[in-house]
């Protein structure tokens, strides 16, 4: 299927493609990962490079 492909679901009365839902994952999962640093580097006191 390709990427631009209209999904079944819809978000506030508008289809979404499949490019749409994987790049929305890809970012909260590096907004997740971020947080989880923050609260890494304030458990341990390292900051990365």
């Amino acid at each position: 299927m390709p990427p631009d492909a209209a999904g079944k679901r819809r978000r506030h009365g508008r289809d979404r493609s499949h490019r749409w839902i994987l790049v929305h994952m890809i970012e909260e999962y590096a907004r997740h990962n971020g947080h989880a640093d923050l609260l890494r580097e304030r458990i341990d006191g390292v900051t990365g490079e």
